[in-house]
């Protein structure tokens, strides 16, 4: 048994997945209201072992924690105006360059509530043709879930409000910090 299991199993959290290792996915991972959302999805994916980056705010990439975070598959998202360049194009590039890569990506961008989701990452699927895993951290039942793919179709809108659909019943460690509406 590994050791992300060990800790998930004594926390009291289950993972369930249905989904193949893909070589290259983005997982869209909601609900998303707690710095424990990250500790929790990085541990169920290591206990499937499975290896997975992330985007975080630039800001988050300073020394010494920088090289943590690139270590652990971190890709630093710059901010506001410090933006060179479309990060849609850079990610996509970097899946068609890849032989193997997989991205976990909070479409909600803030643990804040929020209805306005960013619908980059479904940008980044179609384009690069890869597809999205629904990873779901359902804390009132302290699981993690991965059953369901989306393949992007012609209407980001369309995709945005089906996604929304699927986690509308899960809560998050901060229920009022999440909105699928």
């Amino acid at each position: 048994m590994n050791p992300a299991r060990i800790i998930l199993r004594m926390a009291g959290w289950s993972v369930h997945c249905s989904v193949p290792d893909y070589p290259k996915c983005i997982i869209c991972v909601a609900p998303h209201t707690s710095n424990w959302d990250f500790i929790v999805g990085k541990l169920a994916y290591a206990s499937l072992g499975r290896k997975a980056g992330f985007l975080m705010k630039q800001s988050w990439f300073f020394w010494p924690l920088g090289c943590l975070w690139r270590a652990i598959g971190g890709v630093p998202v710059p901010r506001g105006k410090q933006r060179g360049g479309s990060l849609i194009a850079l990610l996509t590039e970097r899946f068609r360059q890849s032989r193997r890569l997989t991205l976990a990506i909070t479409p909600e961008g803030t643990r804040s509530r929020t209805s306005a989701w960013h619908t980059g990452f479904l940008r980044i699927a179609r384009e690069a043709q890869v597809p999205v895993v629904l990873g779901v951290l359902d804390f009132e039942n302290r699981k993690v879930l991965l059953e369901r793919t989306f393949t992007p179709g012609e209407s980001i809108e369309a995709d945005l409000r089906a996604i929304k659909d699927y986690y509308r019943p899960f809560k998050g460690l901060y229920p009022e910090k999440f909105t699928a509406e």
